[in-house]
């Protein structure tokens, strides 16, 4: 049998095909299916689905496939979880798919450049049959299916059931809106069920957003709130995403369900405009309510009015009252200066679990990616650089250097341009768990292709601090120095596939520092990105440091 090992966005998928979450679903969508999600907003047989779930695959595995025969599909950790039996396979129009679905092909959208970007170029479609469930060890207490929370409702006799979406943590705007709802609806219970799956970007990670969820419980009436985690892998997509969240929760049992202001939105196009209207999501989705069959509560921004020292909604607002807010950005800014932020905006118990994971810079983990051509000096700043970081001893240094790494973790691997993205990633996947642990990873390789290098620039991001230093020595000179004789015996056709000279090097499009070594020695190389990192905030060095490196 043929296996798939599955992505995140897919583990979150199929998880909720297999418990009902994702109901009338059985299994990824077919073409059929597909098309009418895209065109109509539905299924084939005219059953409400705003969002195509497709199982993406590459090339090579979708071309080895039949319909009918049956393939493996598997967890991260090689798990066999569910069996699918291949209806079609296809390859979609992406740009029409990233049309009907996010109404934009702009990849500063977030589920735009997974699409057109990272997902794989081919669908497969068919009905999926369960073997296991995947194993969640974190907080699987407040884990439950669509089936255990309607058991549990029954159980105790809630009837009103408001749901509340969220993927960021709760601060006291979200707490007064579904107060709110609590008191707009009658005899009602409130499911705070966030997302801790896949979701925006630069977003906390789930285990901080839970810590806050579990740390505001008790600001609401005792009896009347629970909370509940949900699977989902977000795409963003405005009102199309807040229809689909719609749906999911009356598969949870919910009967209400709040739609806030720019519900699932991505933020900003690459013009600097709004990818939605702010209040769109809540339009469609209450032209839908009916057919739902779940009542959609809807609310404008929620505002501290400054003057009455309480929060209100905008349209509550009197002319002559001030309100108050902190944007997204804001607080990000806040935390990672270690700024005050204000009693009004949050709760001291979330700020508290907040700053645990915004760390100043200075105390995160980085990577510096040095790239450059064969002989350009790469290893020798790299290894010159450690030993200055590690006479300051702040940090865990570890040093990824090409060779070596190629040696012991890659020593399969071919010089084809597969073969060396597939040594990159390596590279990059150490480093990011360096980063993660907040230790600096030096990585010295050749990483001669742009597209890679910018892959594992968004991998390590989202992990700390990143700087991409492009060792710019002319190919000339390294040729000139050929420390290990590889030019010459490239040049003599001894070597295939070398870089420079019979295989390519893109040059980096926007690396963070340039080094020359034909113009800048070792010692003042090292000095240019001390200077950097201190300017950037990751390093704190005195300024007799700085006239000393800098002399």
């Amino acid at each position: 049998m043929k296996k798939w090992l599955l992505t995140s966005r897919q583990l979150c998928d199929l998880e909720l095909l297999l418990v009902g979450g994702f109901a009338p679903l059985t299994g990824f969508l077919t073409q059929v299916d597909y098309n009418s999600v895209l065109k109509n907003d539905c299924l084939a047989d005219g059953s409400l689905w705003p969002m195509p779930i497709t199982l993406d695959v590459d090339a090579v595995f979708a071309q080895s496939l039949s319909p009918g025969e049956i393939i493996g599909l598997h967890g991260e950790d090689n798990t066999l979880l569910a069996h699918l039996t291949v209806a079609e396979v296809w390859c979609p129009d992406k740009s029409v798919e990233a049309q009907a679905v996010f109404g934009s092909d702009d990849i500063a959208h977030p589920g735009i450049h997974y699409l057109l970007k990272q997902a794989n170029p081919y669908y497969v479609g068919g009905k999926v049959t369960q073997v296991a469930l995947p194993k969640h060890y974190d907080f699987a207490a407040l884990r439950h299916t669509p089936q255990q929370l309607k058991h549990w409702f029954a159980q105790n006799n809630w009837r009103n059931i408001i749901a509340f979406q969220t993927r960021n943590p709760l601060h006291r705007a979200h707490v007064e809106m579904t107060l709110r709802a609590l008191h707009a609806v009658e005899d009602s219970h409130l499911l705070l069920h966030p997302v801790v799956g896949m979701t925006k970007p630069g977003d906390v990670d789930h285990y901080t957003r839970v810590r806050c969820y579990q740390s505001v419980l008790p600001y609401y009436p005792q009896g009347r709130t629970a909370l509940s985690l949900l699977p989902l892998a977000m795409r963003m997509a405005g009102p199309k995403e807040a229809l689909w969240h719609a749906l999911i929760r009356k598969n949870y049992g919910c009967t209400h369900f709040i739609v806030g202001r720019d519900h699932a939105g991505p933020g900003q196009n690459s013009l600097g405009k709004p990818f939605y209207d702010v209040y769109a999501a809540q339009i469609l989705v209450k032209q839908h309510e009916e057919e739902i069959g779940l009542q959609v509560l809807t609310f404008s921004e929620m505002v501290y009015a400054k003057e009455k020292q309480i929060y209100v909604l905008s349209t509550e607002l009197a002319a002559n009252e001030t309100a108050l807010t902190i944007s997204g950005t804001q607080l990000r800014d806040a935390l990672n200066n270690h700024s005050a932020i204000p009693s009004w905006f949050s709760y001291p118990e979330v700020v508290r679990e907040l700053r645990r994971s915004y760390k100043p810079k200075n105390k995160q983990g980085l990577t510096l990616f040095f790239t450059g051509l064969s002989g350009a000096g790469k290893s020798t700043i790299a290894n010159a650089l450690q030993a200055k970081l590690m006479e300051m001893g702040d940090h865990t240094i570890v040093l990824l250097d090409g060779d070596i790494v190629r040696r012991e973790l890659a020593s399969e691997l071919g010089f084809s341009e597969e073969d060396r993205n597939t040594n990159i990633r390596r590279v990059g996947y150490v480093a990011s768990l360096i980063t993660e642990l907040g230790g600096i990873a030096l990585c010295a390789a050749i990483a001669p292709y742009e597209k890679i290098r910018k892959e594992i620039r968004a991998k390590i991001s989202s992990k700390g601090g990143y700087f991409e230093i492009y060792v710019s020595t002319p190919l000339a000179v390294c040729e000139e120095r050929d420390p290990k004789g590889l030019y010459v015996s490239a040049r003599a056709g001894k070597i295939a596939q070398f870089t420079g000279i019979s295989a390519p090097y893109e040059e980096p499009l926007a690396a963070d520092i340039v080094i020359d070594t034909t113009k800048m020695s070792v010692d003042v190389a090292v000095s240019v990105i001390l200077q950097a990192l201190h300017n950037a905030g990751y390093l704190v060095l005195s300024e007799v440091a700085l006239e000393t490196e800098t002399a």
